[in-house]
C-alpha cells in the first residue's frame, strides 16, 4: 500500500511533466491564430493589404489625371502662343499659307516635343499638319467653339488619324475677325505609355510598403503576444470580467500607481471620492488635483495605514502599500474610505472656506473692465450660484453718467429710487423688474430702504412675511412668492461713505434661508464691488471730460469753401481719449489746407495739446507758406512747449505719465485753379488718392520726425500731385489701420480694397470705410477727412503778363474792367480797378521780372499781382504832407482782407472782393483819379 500510494502519488518526474506541458501549451497559444495577437497581426496585415492597393490605384490614376492635365495646359499655350504670334493673321491672309506657315509651325512642334500642330482655316481646312499628306484635307471634329464663338478650348479628340488631347485657339485679326484656327496636342497613346512607363516605380514601391507594413505588423503581435502570454479574447474577457467584479464592486477606492508616479488605475469609488475624470489614466500623480500631503505620500514610497487626507471637501481615511515590498523600482496601492464622522465635524470650516474662496474669486472677478455696468454685472455674476439664487444690483443715476453722487447724511437723505443695472439667476424666467428698469423705496419698511437708510445689510429670511416689501409692489411680490422666492438679503454699495447703489440677493431654488451669518459676507462682497463700481465711475466721468474737451477742441461746423468737397469722421478711443484732429482751412487764393494730426498718448493732456497745436495750425496758415516751412514752424512751437511744462524735479514723471512723446502732423494744400496738391508729412502716414476711375494709390512722401522730438535739424520736404478734377484725398490717423490682430499693412490693403468704388460722394466713402475698418473697441482716436477735388472753370481766371513799364498799368486796369463786366462783376469794377492799379504800379516800380496779374471769380473776386521781388510791403498811415505812402491803405479801404504770399521766388499780393457786394465806396476815403493812382508809393 505504501508503495501503491508513492507510484501513484504526484512525484519529481510527475511535476516536470505539467511543467512541461504547461510551456507546450503557452507554445500553442502563442503560435496560434486564435490568440489575441495573432488576431491583430492578421487585421493588421490585411489593412495594410488594402490600403496600400487602394494608394497604388489611386495613385495609378492620378497619375493618369495628371500627365492628362500637362497635356492639356501645354497644348494649349502652345495653340495660343502661336495664335498670338504676330503676323499669322497677314500670312492666314496671304494666297499660300501653307509655304509660309508649315516649316515654322513643325519647328514649333519639335521644340515643345507636342504629336501635332496644325493651322486650319475659317471652314477648318488645314492649311499646316505634322502629317503633310493631310494638308488641304478638313479637320475632324466639332470646331465651332472656336470658329463661331471665339473660344479657345481643350478636349479629348477621338477620331483619325489617332484619338488625342487637343487644345483649338482662334486667330483673330485687328478688325476682331476670326481668320484661321490653331490645333495642338499629344496623343493619347503617348499619354498611356508615360504612365505605363511609371508601373514598375510604382509597384515596386507598393511591394516595399507592403513588407514594411507586414514587418511591423509582425513586430507588433510578437510584442503584444508576450505582453498578453498568448492568451486569447475568451481568456482576456473572463479575466476583465473577474477584474471589474472584485475591483469596482468593492465600497473603498483603489489607486494603482506605477514606479513613475503615474497613475495606472482607479476604481469607481476612488473617482467618486477623488473627483478625477476619465483621462486621468497614465498623469502623473501631481497633476491629478489631489491635497498636496496625498502627492507627497504617493512619491515617498513610503507604506501608511488609515492616515487622514482631505480631497476637496472630503476627508479620507488613506492606507498605502507598495507592489513589490523588496523591489527598489516598486509602485503603490492606494485604499481609500470617506469618514462621515470626521467630514460632518468639518462642515463648519468647509462653508467658510467656501466663503473666503468666493471673495479670492470676487477681487478677481469684479473689476475687470473700467464700465460701470459690466462692473455690476460681474458682481451679480459672482454671487449666483455659490451664494444666491439669483441676484440683482441697482445703481443711482448720477453713478451710470460717471458724476459724483451725493453723501447721505441722515435717513431722510436715503435715494427714493434707482435704476436696475444688472440680473443674474438659475433659470431665465426671473419674476423680477428687467434691467433698465427704475426700482423705487417708497415704503421706509422694505429691507431695502433700511438697508439704504442703515447703511447696512439687512436679512429677510422669509418673504411671505415682509409686509413692506409687499407693500410697495403687491403685484410683483405675489408674482416673486409664487415662482418660489422664499428669502432676501439686501446690502447698499458704499464707498468713501457715499451710496453708489445697493445689492439684492434672493433664494428660491437653495431650501436654506439667508440667515444671519451671510451677514458679514454680504457686506464684504459689496465693499469690494462698489470700490470697483467707484473706481469705474470716476474712470467714466474723465472719460467724458475728456472726451467733451476733445470735442469742443475739434471743428464743429467746417467753414465755406469751393476748392473740394469735404466729410469727415471723428471716433474717441474707448479705453481713452487721445489726440486725434483734422481740419479744413480756406487760404487766399480759393485754395485750401486739409490738416490731419495725432499727438502721441491719451487723457486730457493729450487733448489739450491737441487743441493748442490745432490752434498754432491756424495761426501759421495765415502766413499762407508752403506745407513743408509751416510743419517747421510747428515743430519750432512744440519743442519749445514741452521743455517748459516739464521744467521742475517732477518733469520727467509728468512727461512719462502724460505721455508727451510728440505729434505727428499731414499739411496739405490743394489749389483748385492748377489742381495741384503740395503735401508734408511730419510722421505721419500718408494720404490716399482715390482718382475718378476707381483706381487707389498711396504716393510717395517725405514722412519727417515726429513734431516735437528734438531729433535733429532735419528739414520737412513737400510733394507736389497733380489731381484731376473729381479725385479723392483720404486723409486719416493710424488708429484707423492698425488694431488687434491687424498691422499697418493689413490695414492699408483694406483701405484699398474699400476705396476703390468709384461714384461715391465723400460722406459715402466715409461711412464705407468705417463699415469696413472700424474695429469693435477702438483702442486709438480716429479721424478721417474724405475730400474731392474741384477745378474752378477756366473762363473764370484771367491772368496778364505786365511790362516793367508804368504805360502798361492801363491796358491791364481795362483788360480788367472788361473781364468784370464778362463775369457780371460792374458793381466791382472801379474798386478792382483801383487795387489792380496800386498793386500793379508798385509792382513796376519796386519789384522784378517777372510781373504778373490774375483774376479768381470765386466766391469772391481775388486779385493777384505777383513779381520776382521778395521785398515785403507794409502798410503806413501817410501824413497830410506826404505826397506818397497812401497805396495799401486804399487796398486795405477797398478789399475784404488782402495779404503777401511768398513763393520759392518771389512775392503775390492779393486782395479779395465780396462778389456779391456792389459795394459803395468807403466814406472815409477820397476817390482819385485812377490814372492819379499810378504815381503812388507804397
Amino acid at each position: 500500500m505504501t508503495a501503491r500510494r508513492r507510484r501513484d502519488g504526484p512525484g519529481p518526474g510527475t511535476g516536470r511533466e505539467r511543467k512541461r506541458a504547461r510551456r507546450e501549451k503557452g507554445r500553442k497559444r502563442e503560435t496560434g491564430l486564435r490568440s489575441v495577437a495573432g488576431q491583430v497581426f492578421a487585421l493588421e496585415a490585411l489593412i495594410a493589404l488594402l490600403v496600400i492597393v487602394a494608394a497604388a490605384f489611386v495613385t495609378f490614376y492620378q497619375e493618369r489625371r495628371d500627365t492628362e492635365r500637362d497635356a492639356r495646359a501645354r497644348s494649349l499655350a502652345v495653340a495660343e502662343a502661336l495664335a498670338n504670334a504676330p503676323g499669322i493673321d497677314a500670312a492666314l491672309a496671304s494666297p499660300d499659307p501653307t509655304a509660309l506657315l508649315q516649316d515654322e509651325a513643325e519647328a514649333i512642334r519639335r521644340a515643345t516635343r507636342l504629336d501635332f500642330i496644325a493651322i486650319l482655316g475659317p471652314d477648318g481646312m488645314r492649311y499646316t499638319d505634322s502629317q503633310p499628306d493631310l494638308i488641304g484635307r478638313r479637320a475632324v471634329g466639332d470646331l465651332s467653339r472656336a470658329t463661331v464663338d471665339g473660344e479657345s478650348y481643350t478636349e479629348i479628340f477621338e477620331g483619325a488619324p489617332n484619338d488625342a488631347v487637343r487644345a483649338v485657339v482662334p486667330v483673330v485679326n485687328d478688325r476682331g475677325k476670326i481668320v484661321g484656327l490653331v490645333t495642338s496636342g499629344i496623343e493619347v497613346e503617348n499619354i498611356a505609355d508615360s504612365v505605363r512607363e511609371r508601373l514598375p516605380l510604382l509597384a515596386g514601391a507598393a511591394g516595399g510598403a507592403l513588407l514594411v507594413a507586414v514587418g511591423g505588423a509582425a513586430l507588433v503581435s510578437r510584442r503584444l503576444r508576450r505582453q498578453t502570454h498568448g492568451l486569447g479574447p475568451a481568456e482576456m474577457t473572463r479575466m476583465k470580467e473577474h477584474h471589474e467584479a472584485v475591483l469596482h464592486a468593492v465600497r473603498e477606492g483603489v489607486l494603482i500607481i506605477d514606479s513613475d508616479h503615474r497613475l495606472l488605475l482607479a476604481n469607481d469609488e476612488a473617482r467618486r471620492l477623488l473627483g478625477l475624470g476619465p483621462e486621468a489614466e497614465r498623469r502623473h500623480v501631481s497633476e491629478l488635483g489631489l491635497d498636496p500631503r496625498t502627492v507627497e505620500l504617493l512619491e515617498s514610497g513610503e507604506a501608511a495605514t488609515d492616515e487622514v487626507h482631505r480631497a476637496g471637501d472630503r476627508l479620507l481615511a488613506v492606507s498605502v502599500r507598495p507592489t513589490l515590498p523588496h523591489g527598489s523600482e516598486s509602485g503603490c496601492v492606494m485604499t481609500m474610505r470617506d469618514t462621515t464622522e470626521l467630514a460632518a465635524l468639518s462642515g463648519r470650516a468647509a462653508v467658510a472656506r467656501g466663503r473666503l474662496q468666493l471673495l479670492y474669486e470676487a477681487g478677481v472677478r469684479i473689476g475687470t473692465t473700467l464700465e460701470v455696468v459690466r462692473t455690476a454685472e460681474e458682481l451679480a455674476e459672482v454671487a449666483v450660484p455659490r451664494f444666491a439664487d439669483f441676484a440683482t444690483v441697482e445703481l443711482l443715476e448720477p453713478v451710470l453718467r460717471g458724476e459724483e453722487p451725493s453723501e447721505i447724511v441722515e435717513t431722510a437723505a436715503a435715494p427714493a429710487e434707482m435704476r436696475r443695472t444688472a440680473l443674474s439667476g438659475l433659470r431665465p424666467d426671473r419674476p423680477l423688474q428687467p434691467v433698465g428698469d427704475t426700482v423705487r423705496f417708497d415704503v421706509p419698511s422694505t429691507p431695502m430702504a433700511m438697508a439704504l437708510a442703515t447703511g447696512h445689510a439687512v436679512v429677510q429670511p422669509e418673504l411671505a412675511a415682509a409686509e413692506g416689501w409687499r407693500a410697495q409692489d403687491p403685484e410683483g411680490a405675489a408674482q416673486a412668492l409664487a415662482y418660489g422666492m422664499h428669502s432676501l438679503l439686501t446690502v447698499p454699495l458704499l464707498a468713501r461713505g457715499v451710496v453708489l447703489g445697493m445689492a439684492n440677493f434672493w433664494r428660491a431654488d437653495t431650501p436654506e434661508p439667508f440667515g444671519e451669518e451671510d451677514l458679514s459676507f454680504a457686506e464684504e462682497l459689496a465693499a469690494r464691488a462698489a470700490v470697483a463700481i467707484d473706481n469705474a465711475r470716476r474712470f467714466t466721468r474723465e472719460h467724458a471730460m475728456a472726451v467733451s474737451l476733445q470735442r469742443s477742441l475739434l471743428p464743429r461746423v467746417l467753414p465755406e469753401q469751393s476748392a473740394v468737397e469735404v466729410a469727415y469722421r471723428y471716433l474717441p478711443a474707448q479705453a481713452g481719449v487721445g489726440g486725434d484732429w483734422f481740419d479744413v482751412i480756406p487760404l487766399p487764393g480759393a485754395r485750401v489746407a486739409l490738416v490731419v494730426g495725432d499727438v502721441v498718448g491719451h487723457g486730457l493732456h493729450a487733448a489739450a495739446a491737441m487743441g493748442r497745436l490745432r490752434t498754432a495750425v491756424h495761426n501759421f496758415s495765415t502766413l499762407d507758406v508752403p506745407p513743408d516751412e509751416l510743419l517747421g514752424h510747428l515743430d519750432e512751437l512744440t519743442g519749445r512747449i514741452d521743455p517748459r511744462e516739464s521744467e521742475g524735479t517732477d518733469g520727467e514723471g509728468r512727461r512719462r505719465d502724460e505721455g508727451i512723446t510728440g505729434a505727428t502732423c499731414l499739411y496739405a494744400i490743394y489749389d483748385p485753379a492748377s489742381g495741384l496738391c503740395t503735401v508734408a508729412s511730419a510722421g505721419h502716414p500718408g494720404p490716399a488718392l482715390v482718382s475718378p476711375d476707381g483706381r487707389v494709390e498711396f504716393p510717395e512722401l517725405s514722412p519727417g520726425l515726429p513734431l516735437g522730438l528734438g531729433l535733429g535739424e532735419a528739414a520737412f520736404a513737400s510733394t507736389e500731385l497733380r489731381l484731376p478734377e473729381g479725385s479723392k484725398l483720404v486723409l486719416f490717423t493710424d488708429g484707423l489701420l492698425e488694431d488687434h490682430g491687424r498691422d499697418l499693412d493689413a490695414g492699408l490693403g483694406l483701405l484699398r480694397s474699400t476705396l476703390t468704388r468709384p461714384d461715391r460722394s465723400p460722406e459715402q466713402t466715409c461711412a464705407d470705410v468705417f463699415t469696413t475698418l472700424l474695429p469693435p473697441s477702438p483702442r486709438d482716436d480716429i479721424a478721417l477727412l474724405v475730400a474731392r477735388t474741384r477745378l474752378l472753370d477756366r473762363e473764370r481766371i484771367a491772368e496778364w503778363e505786365v511790362a516793367r513799364d508804368p504805360s502798361a498799368v492801363s491796358p491791364v486796369r481795362n483788360a480788367a474792367a472788361a473781364k468784370l463786366s464778362e463775369w457780371g462783376l460792374d458793381g466791382l469794377a472801379f474798386s478792382a480797378e483801383l487795387i489792380l492799379s496800386e498793386l500793379i504800379t508798385n509792382a513796376v516800380r519796386y519789384g522784378a521780372d517777372p510781373v504778373r496779374v490774375r483774376l479768381l471769380h470765386d466766391r469772391t473776386l481775388i486779385c493777384e499781382v505777383s513779381d520776382g521781388s521778395s521785398t515785403s510791403p507794409h502798410l503806413r498811415h501817410a501824413a497830410a504832407t506826404d505826397e506818397g505812402g497812401r497805396g495799401l491803405y486804399l487796398v486795405a479801404q477797398y478789399a475784404e482782407r488782402w495779404g503777401t504770399r511768398y513763393g520759392r521766388r518771389g512775392k503775390t499780393i492779393w486782395a479779395e472782393l465780396r462778389a456779391g457786394a456792389d459795394g459803395p465806396e468807403p466814406a472815409e476815403a477820397a476817390m482819385p483819379d485812377l490814372d492819379a493812382l499810378e504815381d503812388l508809393a507804397w
